[in-house]
């Protein structure tokens, strides 16, 4: 499972230990290594060395074979997809999420052979008949609030199960608890800014794996994260930096308490 051997530029770690040549193994290991095996919210995102999170409109843009490469590895570990409705718009997801070799993988650890997917979306501006849904490999969790559309939410419920978070806007605690209350407590989450900011806000971050990629776009690109603020700022701890073709794979991490109530065991 090393990377040189699906034909990739190699994946070197520069901290903390100098590693050449990391394998799929190595890499599964170190991400794998949450504390305390509790709830885990990870964020994964790409930026430009001059802060876009976006390239043409797409995130995808700014990544290359070494940074999905280790997107799909990160996949792996998840019981839960989560993503925001705007980045499904954008970024497509209609189908398997993950290739063969991956759903062995999971199959072989006693997972689920494709972790459980999640969309966010406070509007229910999502097409029922499109290929999210359609070709959904699992039925979706549709989280949203309770002042919603009901004849969308009607329309959107014969295609995913809807979950209440929240009364006027999608809240990220109650997002948390409901799928720790479906065994899904490793929180995989891929964007966008919004749902990353409302995060950062209700300090539900555990972990920012970034990508920096090693272009400057310019234009008015926005940050991986928008809200309306009001939080403290949160410190997070670097775990790991792996280098690729000048591309930098960066992880960081938080240690916050478990949550009162909170699930002991991962999923």
């Amino acid at each position: 499972m090393a990377s040189m051997a699906d034909g990739l530029a190699p994946i070197n770690r520069i901290f903390p230990e100098p590693v050449s040549a990391v394998t799929d193994e190595q890499l599964l290991r170190w991400y794998g290594d949450v504390p305390d095996k509790r709830n885990w919210v990870r964020f994964n995102f790409v930026s430009s060395l001059d802060g876009a999170a976006t390239l043409e409109g797409r995130s995808g843009g700014l990544g290359n074979a070494v940074d999905q490469h280790v997107f799909q590895l990160l996949r792996r570990l998840a019981d839960v997809i989560l993503v925001g409705a705007g980045t499904v718009r954008a970024e497509g997801y209609g189908g398997d999420l993950l290739g063969a070799e991956a759903r062995r993988w999971r199959a072989d650890r006693g997972m689920a052979e494709h972790p459980a997917v999640a969309v966010v979306s406070g509007s229910l501006d999502l097409d029922p008949s499109g290929a999210f849904f359609g070709k959904a490999p699992v039925r979706p969790l549709l989280f949203t609030s309770a002042g919603s559309d009901p004849a969308r939410r009607k329309e959107l419920e014969a295609v995913a199960d809807v979950i209440e978070s929240g009364q006027e806007r999608v809240e990220p605690a109650g997002i948390v608890r409901a799928l720790a209350e479906r065994g899904l407590q490793q929180i995989h989450c891929e964007g966008g800014p919004a749902l990353l900011g409302s995060f950062e806000d209700a300090g539900l971050v555990d972990e920012l794996c970034l990508t920096v990629s090693p272009l400057l776009v310019g234009g008015t690109g926005t940050r991986i994260a928008r809200s309306e603020g009001g939080h403290r700022p949160q410190p997070l701890r670097l775990q790991h930096v792996l280098e690729s073709d000048s591309m930098l794979l960066l992880r960081y991490a938080s240690h916050r308490p478990a949550p009162a109530g909170t699930p002991a065991e991962l999923g």
